[in-house]
């Protein structure tokens, strides 16, 4: 095999496979890079078995055939190599040399053959959505994904297909984030819970470009992403998803209507007086029409009043102050509206149209008030 190409095509490439390159495996095949120039296109994979990517970079490809790579390696050569064109050459016995410039490595390399390719998936059904839309609907929820492995279906995200909306839905037992975007086409309704891991490394791949379109197709058993000459292949998680729609309720005896920006920096600025790994709530009391927050550690305290629109009761509330600076951060909203029911319920924070949801649960505050 013998192919050209510039570096930057090549860096841009080996970093978007990079990403379903193994950190730690049983086989060391594993730990490489494909480079496949068996066809007309110069084709990088890497595979974990339970991601795998396949991007396509442009250039010339001289002798057909192909080699597989140590990742680690491969990435930090090209990285470091001058801003020029590269030549990637194998020799009869594995060995690959890659040149640019006056810059000449020569390394072993493995038989592309025995390389895990991805699998080939008998697509079943398929929705299309912007890049955009899928890298912001990824942020706005993947915070609240549980990091724990003891209960899988927590460390990934719910996409519930129907009446022609998505639904994304994540959750770690304190809190639930909920994000709606409506489809362009009808599809068959469905359920698919996609690993945590694959959307955080598909959103740093994604352009984010609102006009570029991201085609998602399914099996029972995989997911598949296709975008900007790049595929994406993941294995779903399996079991059924907790059934939140019991944990969803529309009552409330307190709505406030509130600036985001002020609540979410009061809110920043009262977590300076709480350490690391320290569980201080904050506390929350809400009149007429002041909202007022409180916190107090062994650091100091602080108290500030906010300006708030207020319909029923007054409510004395306390919450981790994480959980409402995670959700707080991802809405673009001016205005945030906040429902509650008393001080042990969950208040949700969502609009009136509920393309977003935000349920978090509140803390005892007996403690610290």
């Amino acid at each position: 095999m013998k192919i050209t190409c510039s570096k930057s095509n090549l860096v841009k490439g080996v970093s978007i496979v990079s990403k379903a390159v193994p950190s730690k495996t049983t086989m060391p095949i594993l730990e490489c890079i494909l480079i496949d120039a068996t066809t007309d296109i110069i084709k990088l994979t890497a595979n974990d078995m339970e991601l795998g990517i396949m991007t396509e970079i442009s250039g010339d490809i001289i002798d057909r055939g192909m080699i597989a790579i140590d990742a680690k390696i491969f990435s930090e050569i090209v990285r470091k190599l001058p801003d020029n064109e590269v030549t990637i050459e194998t020799l009869d016995n594995l060995q690959t040399v890659i040149t640019c410039e006056k810059a000449k490595f020569d390394i072993a390399g493995k038989p592309g053959d025995e390389f895990a390719y991805l699998p080939i998936i008998e697509k079943e059904d398929s929705i299309e959505i912007s890049q955009f839309t899928l890298k912001e609907v990824i942020r706005q929820t993947i915070f609240s994904i549980s990091d724990s492995e003891s209960n899988k279906l927590m460390t990934g995200e719910l996409f519930d297909i129907s009446d022609n909306i998505l639904k994304v839905v994540s959750l770690d037992g304190h809190r639930i984030s909920i994000r709606k975007v409506p489809l362009k086409k009808s599809v068959a309704d469905r359920k698919l819970v996609v690993p945590g891991k694959t959307l955080i490394e598909i959103s740093k791949i994604l352009s984010g470009e609102a006009e570029n379109v991201v085609s998602i197709s399914y099996t029972k058993n995989h997911i598949v992403f296709e975008f900007d000459n790049t595929i994406v292949v993941s294995r779903l998680i399996e079991g059924e998803y907790f059934r939140i729609d019991q944990m969803l309720s529309s009552d409330y005896e307190t709505k406030v209507r509130i600036n985001k920006k002020e609540l979410l920096s009061c809110i920043d600025r009262a977590t300076l007086l709480v350490k690391e790994g320290d569980k201080k709530p904050i506390i929350i009391n809400i009149g007429d029409e002041l909202m007022e927050l409180k916190i107090k550690s062994q650091i100091g305290s602080m108290n500030e009043e906010i300006m708030i629109t207020k319909e029923g009761k007054d409510l004395l509330i306390g919450f981790n102050p994480k959980f409402l600076i995670d959700a707080l951060r991802v809405i673009d909203d001016e205005e945030v509206t906040i429902y509650l029911m008393n001080a042990k319920a969950p208040c949700f924070i969502k609009d009136d149209a509920e393309s977003y949801v935000y349920l978090i649960l509140p803390v005892n505050f007996n403690s610290a008030a």
